[in-house]
């Protein structure tokens, strides 16, 4: 994802140890059900003219987000100003707190791992795991330029809760100081230390997956492709949610998105800019998914895409693209809902739906 980016201003674990337990990570937007004695949530006004059906939950978020945020759009600032800005994550915390929506105890534990230079992740383990259980490396969303491990903690613990697996949470380095490939090669050296790694952390090096939002989704995608390239162990599964996988700005859904909220269409062309090193970049099969060359011999996905998204058209067009190359996919569409919706299951019913449907085919997949 892209905006919920921020919380660059948050302190991790993994930038404060190599191998350290932590079992307080925890965000307040995790979990997939909402407490029953919780007030339901209701947008204050009406739905935006940039989406008039939008689903009231989703509508609340936005609302909140856009209350927290200042009058300058984030693609008129520059990146440190954009990471220190309030994140849907943050929008989402602050909707739990406004109508009483509690959130559930975490039963994982978290420790941090360099495992790259410069590259570390979050490990979660589901707590008392005895292993080997599988494990799913999880790339966050920010556009390759914003968000940290933080912003999408949600995600990841409702993901490795729903899946009784070990998730490993990167954290590449991003631009503008590190500019393409960086956060690709560092997404495929932290799939590689997961293969050679996977049993020190109780795990199954041979029942990993790949899994990412937004960027994220994109990262995770092209994991596949240079793994099949170098001959490295394929996973055994990727789920993409409404990954970045083209780089085009004048798509269906770009064209139809160039207001909306937190993703839009000046926003990806500000991530663009800050992670490309020139606009040939966007060109690269890595970036440019859609237009990759071969698409065949990679790991089956599930891709999930949001209704209120600039990313939609890419994201359906690569999952129609992968089916044509004989790659099985699983695509799922959330209509009213916008992009960052996954990782908001405390509030909005969708999303709860599509982390349920994504821990579904994950484990199923690593399960077998």
């Amino acid at each position: 994802m892209l905006f919920s980016s921020c919380g660059e201003n948050k302190t991790s674990t993994e930038q404060t140890a190599t191998s350290t337990q932590d079992s307080t990570a925890t965000a307040a937007a995790d979990t997939s059900t909402a407490s029953t004695g919780s007030k339901p949530v209701k947008p204050a006004g009406a739905a935006p003219a940039w989406a008039p059906n939008m689903a009231p939950e989703m509508q609340t978020v936005i609302e909140k987000l856009t209350s927290l945020s200042g009058p300058t759009p984030p693609e008129e600032q520059t990146p440190a100003q954009v990471r220190k800005a309030p994140s849907p994550t943050d929008a989402t915390m602050a909707v739990m707190k406004d109508f009483g929506i509690p959130s559930p105890p975490s039963p994982l534990d978290t420790m941090s791992k360099e495992v790259a230079p410069g590259v570390k992740a979050r490990i979660y383990t589901p707590r008392g795991a005895q292993g080997p259980l599988p494990v799913v490396v999880y790339y966050h969303g920010g556009g390759w330029v914003i968000a940290n491990l933080d912003t999408y903690d949600p995600s990841v613990r409702a993901l490795a809760e729903k899946t009784n697996a070990i998730f490993v949470s990167v954290a590449y380095r991003q631009g503008p100081e590190h500019k393409f490939p960086t956060a690709h090669n560092d997404s495929f050296a932290a799939y590689q230390w997961v293969l050679k790694n996977a049993a020190s952390i109780k795990g199954d090096p041979k029942r990993v997956a790949v899994a990412g939002e937004s960027a994220g989704g994109n990262l995770a995608a092209a994991v596949c492709m240079m793994a099949r390239d170098k001959g490295v162990m394929q996973p055994k599964y990727q789920l993409l949610v409404y990954p970045i996988a083209g780089y085009n700005l004048n798509t269906p859904s770009y064209l139809a998105h160039t207001k909306s909220k937190p993703l839009n269409k000046p926003f990806m062309a500000w991530f663009f800019q800050h992670y490309l090193r020139t606009p040939a970049d966007g060109k690269n099969p890595l970036i440019d998914l859609v237009h990759a060359p071969n698409l065949k011999g990679l790991a089956p996905a599930t891709v999930i895409g949001a209704g209120i998204d600039p990313l939609m058209s890419e994201g359906k067009t690569y999952a129609d693209k992968l089916q044509a190359a004989g790659v099985p996919v699983n695509y799922k569409l959330y209509d009213n809902v916008t992009h960052e919706f996954f990782g908001m299951g405390a509030v909005v019913p969708q999303a709860r739906e599509a982390e349920d449907l994504a821990a579904s085919d994950l484990k199923a997949a690593l399960n077998k």
